[in-house]
C-alpha cells in the first residue's frame, strides 16, 4: 500500500497529455465457457427462473486463452493470443518486437515520445526483458506498484471485451472460435474507449 501512495504522490503532477503518451499493456485470460467469478441474479419473489438467467456448466470449462493486449490514446494497439497459455520473458520479449513494434508503428509513435507500461511480473522485469527495453530505447514505467491492475486503464478495455463476447447468442465452439470473436470485438474498439478508460 506504501508503494501506491509514494508511485501516485510522484505522478500526481503529470497532466493530461503526459499520461496520452503511455502506452499501457498487460495479459487477460479468456473463458470459452463463462467467467470464473461469481455471477448474480436478482429477481422479485414471484418471477418465475428464466432458462437464460441459468448459467450451465462444463468439466474443465471448455478452454480458456490467454491474451497480451496494449492501449494507447489513440486507439488500441494490436493484439495476440499466447498459445500455450504461458508466457516466459523471451516470448514476452517476442511480444514486444512483433506486436507492441507495430502497434507503435500504426500510429507513427517514436519510443522517445511515449512511455511504455507493464506491471512488475518476472518476466517483465526479468534481467533480458530490461535489456531488451533499454537497447531499443524504449522509455518505460519501471516502478509500477505491485497488485495495481486497478490503475491500469486497459483493465477497463478487458471488462468491456469480456461483456461483448458475453453477448453472443451461442458460446464459442473452442478457443479457436473464441480468438476470432476477441479479434472482432477488439478491432472494433476505438479512440473513444481507450481515451474513457
Amino acid at each position: 500500500m506504501q508503494h501506491r501512495l509514494e508511485w501516485a504522490k510522484k505522478h500526481q503532477d503529470w497532466t493530461v497529455e503526459e499520461w496520452r503518451k503511455v502506452v499501457f499493456s498487460d495479459e487477460t485470460k479468456i473463458n470459452v465457457w463463462g467467467s470464473d467469478g461469481c455471477k448474480y441474479y436478482w429477481k422479485r419473489p414471484n418471477d418465475p427462473l428464466q432458462p437464460h438467467h441459468l448459467e450451465p456448466t462444463v468439466k474443465h470449462g471448455a478452454g480458456k486463452l490467454m491474451m497480451w493486449g496494449c492501449i494507447t490514446s489513440e486507439g488500441p494497439g494490436y493484439a495476440c493470443q499466447i498459445y500455450d497459455g504461458n508466457m516466459n520473458a523471451n516470448v514476452y520479449q517476442h511480444i514486444l518486437d512483433t506486436t507492441l513494434r507495430d502497434t507503435m508503428q500504426y500510429y507513427n509513435f517514436n519510443w522517445s515520445n511515449v512511455y511504455f507500461q507493464h506491471d512488475n511480473d518476472p518476466k517483465h522485469k526479468a534481467k533480458s526483458t530490461i535489456d531488451w527495453l533499454d537497447n531499443h530505447q524504449v522509455r518505460y514505467i519501471s516502478d509500477w506498484p505491485a497488485q495495481s491492475p486497478d490503475l491500469n486503464p486497459i483493465e477497463h478495455v478487458w471488462h468491456q471485451l469480456k461483456l461483448k463476447l458475453s453477448c453472443y447468442e451461442r458460446r464459442a465452439k473452442n478457443t479457436d472460435e473464441l480468438w476470432e470473436r476477441v479479434e472482432k470485438v477488439w478491432n472494433g474498439f476505438d479512440k473513444d474507449l481507450c481515451q474513457r478508460a
